[in-house]
């Protein structure tokens, strides 16, 4: 079985030597080849002349920045910038950060110049230098460090700079205006045309990214284009320009003079309740409906929610979408949370807040609804959908009539809950299986990074336990790969083939050898342990942090959980912002846990002990989130390059496990299907704690065969809730964005 899997993985690999010589990749390797023995000036290693001191500055600054970068692990500088476990990615890294940047420093000392004025020729090569030293420090500042953008970063600052040098700086940046040019823009300055040239037309393919740094051109005669460009896209963020208080920035978008920002400024002047209106951008500006009207329309909840869902599936120019999408989901949540509150109540009470809503409605409560949404919620909701379904409608025609809008997410999370048999017996057999070969069709589309559906799928492939359904997906994500193949589509390849892997590990999931194999043939780490060398920081001490947070669960939470640590092992000292937990038997822990201070200051408190585990260069190895989904995002930004452990109350699917990875790519993460409960998580940690106390791995697939053992005889009210808690051996999800990245940084290294 094991070869099986391999080969899926390894043919993405052989297939990247067998692409068309007309492919990018083939033309950089001829190239490489060709001027391999046609070496300039630029490509010397060793210095023509000494370094004149006055310049000798800036090389010490770039490199101290350099070793900040090699430390980029947290632990001690070494020459080598660790990525995690991935060594592919690391090489990457250290290439580009320190190899290839030492190189340019000798470059810029070896470049020619065509007058005799050394004094001005000293004072370019410091320019360089600077800007040189400038690239370095984004690397250290960069919170969620992409090894293939730095790569290529690094790669496009070269190119640049030999351009600016030899004045054919226009030349090249028409053929790379792109995010590495633009991250490498303080080689611009004194050249307005290039800067110009590449904000907008970044500003044309990343909008949001764009705008979001209009403080970097409001005052430019193209700002315009970009406003322009974003409006279409996410129009919130240029509504909270022209509202802002900052009149540079205000002033920039209400000048210009685009139809639809005029639209937006207009929403911002006149409405009532401008924020909400905003999601009706395309009405307004369509004429469909007046300011006024809308306002009426906002003004009640369950109105408001129904014309969210009516422009939702109207909306087919896409206009505003991502501000739609946003406010559908905040106000949809609004459902979930009061049947979430309501869980112990009988069902007419529990779910009469949706007693008048449509199949279609209800079935955007749910997948809107995935980040908080209990079980009993979803299974509630979802068996009111199907008995208003009834005959009229059959489970086919509602995807049709949502436009199929998160049909992934949906179908992910009935297998996670154990529904999606009885909506399938809804549909006929022929569009039962068109619609299956849709769910696994078509993953290669949209951008390298959009991951959102293949993960859906990896996810709901764990779920699923229909013999014969998984044996139908599992020829589809052949078929797919092999069209994939045909069609030269990288994306495509690689999703397959780890979508193929994945699935043919299924069946081994709680074996220890199989999981050790399958992380060796996707390059990863072992999924299925935590090793305790990896834990300990140089000093041999595991620090942990706990995040809590000031409302009446909170405080309940983080009482339950202090006296989980008066057995005597442990020394709890509190303080006014948070409590530390010290071992004092077994291996050296330290546990800091913000005081769940009142709201706001639970803020404040978490504040504060961030500040003071930077200030004594403490980086916590576990990170375990005690409160509701909607505290989790203040969570993830504490999350540093360094955790292995991520304990989650919820999953929330695709994008909290990438914002999680984009800051921990090593980190091991478990979640559950519904809101984390205190009875569940106070065991599992407890667990883990006992292993670090002893030195031990961490061993996910013993520790959850014990846990389930423990729930199903010690704590029996519990194990449903347990059976909702998603290991990190099992959180394919997590793995399969992990496999695609290490895939991706092997294919960058190649060229």
């Amino acid at each position: 079985m094991m070869k099986k899997i391999s080969f899926a993985v390894c043919a993405v690999m052989m297939l990247l030597l067998m692409l068309p010589d007309t492919s990018d990749a083939q033309q950089q390797r001829k190239k490489r080849r060709k001027v391999a023995n046609e070496l300039t000036i630029y490509d010397v290693d060793t210095l023509v002349n000494p370094i004149p001191l006055q310049r000798k500055m800036w090389h010490d600054k770039i490199d101290r920045a350099q070793k900040t970068a090699s430390a980029f692990d947290g632990k001690s500088s070494d020459g080598m910038i660790y990525y995690a476990e991935d060594t592919i990615a690391s090489n990457l890294l250290t290439q580009a950060l320190l190899r290839d940047v030492d190189q340019m420093q000798i470059m810029v000392e070896n470049m020619p110049f065509n007058n005799d004025a050394t004094t001005a020729e000293g004072q370019q090569k410091i320019r360089y230098l600077s800007d040189l030293h400038e690239m370095v420090l984004k690397f250290n500042k960069d919170t969620k460090v992409d090894p293939v953008f730095w790569r290529r970063t690094v790669n496009n600052f070269r190119g640049m700079l030999i351009a600016k040098h030899e004045g054919k700086l226009m030349d090249f940046v028409r053929s790379h205006a792109d995010i590495y040019s633009l991250n490498n823009s303080q080689l611009f300055d004194g050249h307005k045309e290039a800067r110009a040239h590449v904000f907008t037309q970044v500003g044309k393919k990343e909008p949001v990214m764009m705008i979001s740094r209009l403080n970097e051109f409001a005052k430019e005669p193209w700002a315009c284009e970009i406003i322009a460009s974003a409006a279409k896209v996410d129009p919130s963020k240029v509504y909270n320009y022209a509202s802002s208080t900052n009149y540079t920035l205000s002033n920039a978008v209400r000048k210009c003079d685009d139809p639809l920002v005029q639209t937006i400024v207009l929403i911002a002047s006149d409405s009532k309740s401008p924020l909400r209106a905003m999601a009706f951008l395309s009405w307004v500006h369509n004429k469909q409906k007046t300011i006024e009207e809308i306002d009426q329309i906002t003004a009640s909840p369950d109105l408001f929610y129904r014309s969210l869902i009516q422009l939702k599936v109207e909306n087919t120019s896409g206009l505003g979408d991502q501000t739609l999408t946003s406010e559908l989901q905040y106000r949809g949540l609004k459902y979930v949370r009061e049947m979430n509150d309501l869980h112990d109540a009988k069902d007419p009470v529990r779910f009469k807040i949706i007693d008048g809503f449509k199949p279609h409605e209800l079935y955007f409560i749910m997948v809107y609804g995935q980040d908080e949404i209990y079980t009993s919620t979803f299974t509630g909701t979802f068996k009111r959908m199907i008995e208003r379904m009834r005959d009229s409608i059959k489970g086919d025609q509602l995807l049709q009539s949502v436009r199929y809008d998160k049909f992934r997410t949906f179908i992910r999370m009935c297998a996670g809950y154990n529904t999606l048999s009885p909506f399938l017996a809804t549909i006929e057999q022929d569009k039962k299986t068109q619609l299956m070969t849709d769910f696994i069709a078509n993953l290669d589309k949209g951008d390298e990074d959009e991951l959102e559906d293949a993960v859906d799928v990896a996810d709901a492939f764990g779920s699923i336990s229909d013999q014969e359904l998984l044996t139908f997906l599992q020829n589809e994500v052949r078929n797919n790969y092999e069209r994939s193949y045909k069609e030269r589509s990288m994306k495509g390849m690689r999703v397959y083939a780890l979508l193929a892997t994945l699935f043919n590990g299924l069946k081994e999931s709680d074996n220890q050898e199989a999981i050790q194999q399958q992380s060796e043939v996707l390059s990863l780490p072992p999924v299925n342990l935590v090793q305790y060398k990896n834990l300990v920081n140089d000093s041999g001490i595991v620090y942990q942090q706990v995040f809590f947070y000031g409302d009446e669960d909170g405080k309940a939470s983080f009482n339950s959980f202090l006296n989980g640590f008066k057995d005597g092992k442990w020394k709890i000292n509190p303080s006014k912002y948070w409590t530390t937990l010290t071992s004092v038997s077994g291996k050296p822990i330290v546990i800091f846990a913000n005081n769940p201070l009142t709201e706001p200051e639970d803020e404040e408190a978490q504040k504060q002990l961030a500040i003071y585990l930077a200030e004594k260069e403490i980086t916590p190895t576990v990170i375990i989130h005690r409160g509701h989904s909607y505290h989790l995002p203040l969570t993830l930004e504490r999350l540093n390059k360094n955790t292995r452990i991520v304990m989650l109350g919820s999953c929330g699917g695709y994008h909290n496990l990438a914002v999680v990875l984009d800051r921990s790519p090593d980190a091991h993460i478990i979640s559950s299907k519904q809101t984390g409960a205190m009875s569940v998580n106070e065991p599992i940690i407890k667990n883990i704690e006992s292993r670090i106390l002893e030195g031990k791995d961490v061993e996910w697939i013993g520790m959850w065969k014990d846990l389930s053992r423990y729930f199903a005889t010690k704590v029996p009210s519990s194990k449903d809730t347990f059976d909702d808690y998603v290991p990190p051996h099992k959180n394919l999800g997590a793995i399969f964005i992990k496999a695609y990245r290490r895939l991706s940084s092997t294919e960058e290294e190649e060229l």
